[in-house]
């Protein structure tokens, strides 16, 4: 069993399984919202609705802004929709609310305009962090925080994540679908109902003979074009780090590479040697490894730094084996996997957090620190 547990960042698993009631697994945990509001977050935000949450903090100065930004934006689009269409609710969760203060959260909310239906929330530290263990989204770092939307409709148990960075008609049209299903929903098979999707955890490795069985040594191409084999080629016996990409995206992926870029120069020769960088293409219809060569060119990419495509079939097995699977390309993961393969510790850090804080990571991993 790989997917035991992760040593950073970790997310509690919890099912909110179709047709399950949401009210058993979502505490009603007292909070205040931006005004100064008391409320119960399952029986007043939550219960017999359609949501969006996310989560933020008000000193956040790299995904929180975008999201702030969004709720706002999906915020605005929604209330454009024709009378009677489903009215969504809104809501941020601050993961600091020994610092986030009603207060703070109102002007923190003010800087993204007039925004009808959307909540800020914050509460003292144990009704948070009871809160985001059950949503999933629990991290002893703050900075390293989920950037997705985490959207539901209570009344019929669907609950899946969306990329932060999806655009405000992509989030409305994933909430009205979930306002719109219908009760059948709830009697799908578990493994194909539209579950809490919270990523698996990173593995931990516990040999090699295992680990080899489990990643199927799967064939992938680099950006030469070069065939290489995922597992024997490229993480037995290394310590690697991981992102998903893909060449044309607008959004988080400039950013991700833009943070590998500045960890490559921070490691210089250690790259290829003390550590491979690896950034596994999510559209490999589209990216060919002509494509990826350019992209990673143009990201200063050296030996030691692999983008990795090939059989569509073979790099969505890839991203199953890691947790980083998406239907979508534009839902990936902005989350960076960072893996000692010989001593089996995997850690996942936020890929938009400061490069030093992604290196001191790194030497962690390296260094098989697991305190």
């Amino acid at each position: 069993m790989f997917f035991k547990r992760l040593f950073f960042a970790c997310i509690t698993s919890v099912a909110f399984l179709s047709g399950a009631r949401a009210a058993d697994a979502i505490p009603d945990v007292v909070l205040q919202d931006q005004n100064g509001r008391t409320v119960k977050f399952y029986s007043d935000l939550v219960k017999g609705r359609v949501v969006a949450v996310n989560f933020i903090f008000t000193r956040c100065t790299t995904v929180c802004p975008q999201l702030g930004a969004s709720s706002a934006a999906l915020a605005r689009y929604l209330a454009t929709l024709p009378s009677g269409a489903p009215s969504p609710q809104i809501i941020s969760i601050s993961i600091d609310p020994e610092t986030d203060t009603p207060e703070r959260l109102r002007t923190w909310r003010e800087n993204f305009g007039a925004a009808p239906g959307w909540t800020l929330l914050t509460g003292s530290r144990h009704e948070i962090d009871t809160l985001l263990n059950a949503l999933q989204a629990y991290t002893p770092d703050k900075n390293l925080h989920s950037s997705t939307f985490l959207i539901g409709n209570d009344a019929t148990g669907e609950w899946k994540r969306v990329g932060g960075s999806a655009t405000p008609a992509k989030l409305a049209e994933a909430l009205q679908k979930l306002a719109t299903s219908s009760a059948a929903t709830r009697e799908a098979p578990a493994e194909k109902s539209a579950a809490l999707e919270a990523p698996p955890v990173a593995p931990v490795i516990s040999s090699d003979t295992a680990a080899a069985r489990y990643f199927a040594d799967t064939t992938l191409i680099d950006q030469n074009g070069k065939q290489v084999h995922f597992y024997s080629d490229l993480l037995k016996g290394k310590v690697v780090v991981i992102t998903t990409i893909f060449a044309d995206c607008g959004g988080v992926c400039p950013l991700v590479i833009e943070r590998l870029a500045k960890v490559q120069a921070k490691l210089g020769d250690r790259v290829g040697r003390d550590v491979t960088l690896i950034s596994i293409s999510v559209d490999p219809v589209n990216d060919t490894p002509e494509r990826l060569l350019a992209y990673s060119r143009h990201a200063g990419a050296k030996p030691g730094w692999y983008f990795l495509t090939g059989e569509k079939a073979n790099v969505e097995l890839v991203l199953k084996k890691l947790g980083q699977y998406v239907a979508s390309r534009d839902d990936h993961s902005n989350l960076i996997i960072i893996g000692n393969e010989p001593t089996g510790l995997w850690k996942k850090a936020f890929a938009l957090a400061p490069s030093d804080q992604i290196i001191e990571i790194i030497e962690g991993v390296l260094k098989d620190d697991r305190t």
